[in-house]
C-alpha cells in the first residue's frame, strides 16, 4: 500500500491557519457550482493551450485523490482573475484537485478541515507507540487494515468523521504503514439503496461518491462489489495507483 503524505499535507494546512481571516465566511465554506464551474473552464483552455494541466508537483506515493492538486499560479491572471473564494488559497477551507486526469480532468474539491481529526488521532497513536511500540489495533479488516482500541488512546466515544456526502459519521481505520483512512462503506450503502441497479463489480467503487458530487472520498481505501459478498474492502487496487 502506498503511503500517504498526511504529514506534509498537515504542516501545510496548520501553517496556513493563520492566513485564513475569511475562513468564517460563508462563501469560502460552500464549494459554489458556478467557482467550480470557473475553474474547470480555466483547466480546459489551459490544458487546450498547452497540452499540460496546471497541477502541483507530487510525489507518486501520495494517495490518488490528493495527488492532481490544482496549482492556481498557473492559471491567474491569464485564465481567471483570482482563486475562487472557497478555495484555500483564498482563505478557504477547500482544496481543489483534479480526477479523470488521463480522459477527461474534472475539478472536485477535498475539505480541509478532515485533517484536523485525523491531525489529533495520528498524535495520540505517534505517543501511545512511543510507550508500547505498536499502535493498539483491535480487528482485522482486510490485508493491511485495520479497526483501532480507541479506549487504549484514551477516547471516550470513537472519532469519526462526517462525511461530505450524508449526514453520516464516518469511522476511522489503520493501516500497517501508520496510515489514517476514512471508511466510506457507509456512503456506499447508502447510495447503494437510491440505485436503480447494482454497482458493477471489478471496479473501484469510490468513483460512484464523486461522480455526481463536488467532493472526492479522501484518506480512502478502495472498494469493490460481488453479488456474493457485497461492498467489500480491496486493497489490491492500490497496486494500480
Amino acid at each position: 500500500m502506498k503511503r500517504l503524505t498526511i504529514y506534509s499535507v498537515a504542516i501545510v494546512f496548520l501553517l496556513a491557519g493563520c492566513m485564513l481571516p475569511n475562513e468564517q465566511r460563508v462563501e469560502n465554506q460552500v464549494p459554489y457550482a458556478d467557482q467550480m464551474a470557473s475553474v474547470q473552464a480555466a483547466i480546459d483552455q489551459f490544458q487546450e493551450e498547452t497540452g499540460v494541466l496546471p497541477i502541483k508537483t507530487f510525489d507518486e506515493s501520495t494517495n490518488l485523490y490528493q495527488r492532481y492538486v490544482i496549482d492556481f499560479r498557473q492559471l491567474i491572471p491569464t485564465y481567471m482573475q483570482d482563486a475562487p473564494g472557497s478555495s484555500f488559497e483564498n482563505g478557504g477551507v477547500y482544496q481543489y484537485v483534479l480526477v479523470n486526469v488521463e480522459e477527461e480532468p474534472e475539478v472536485k474539491v477535498i475539505d480541509v478541515r478532515i485533517m484536523n481529526e485525523i491531525n489529533r488521532l495520528t498524535q495520540r497513536i505517534n505517543d501511545y507507540r512511543r510507550k508500547h511500540t505498536y499502535a493498539p489495533i483491535k480487528e482485522s479488516l482486510d490485508y493491511d487494515l485495520f479497526t483501532l482500541d480507541f479506549e487504549a488512546l484514551g477516547y471516550k466515544e470513537e472519532p469519526y468523521i462526517d462525511s461530505p456526502y450524508n449526514q453520516t459519521r464516518l469511522p476511522l481505520l489503520y493501516t500497517n504503514s501508520g496510515d489514517i483512512m476514512i471508511d466510506y462503506r457507509l456512503d456506499l450503502i447508502e447510495l447503494q439503496s437510491e440505485m436503480d441497479g447494482s454497482f458493477a463489480t471489478e471496479t473501484d467503487l469510490r468513483t460512484y461518491l464523486y461522480e455526481d458530487a463536488p467532493f472526492v472520498p479522501v484518506f480512502s481505501v478502495p472498494y469493490t462489489y460481488s453479488e456474493a459478498d457485497g461492498i467489500q474492502y480491496d486493497t489490491k487496487f492500490y497496486e494500480n495507483e
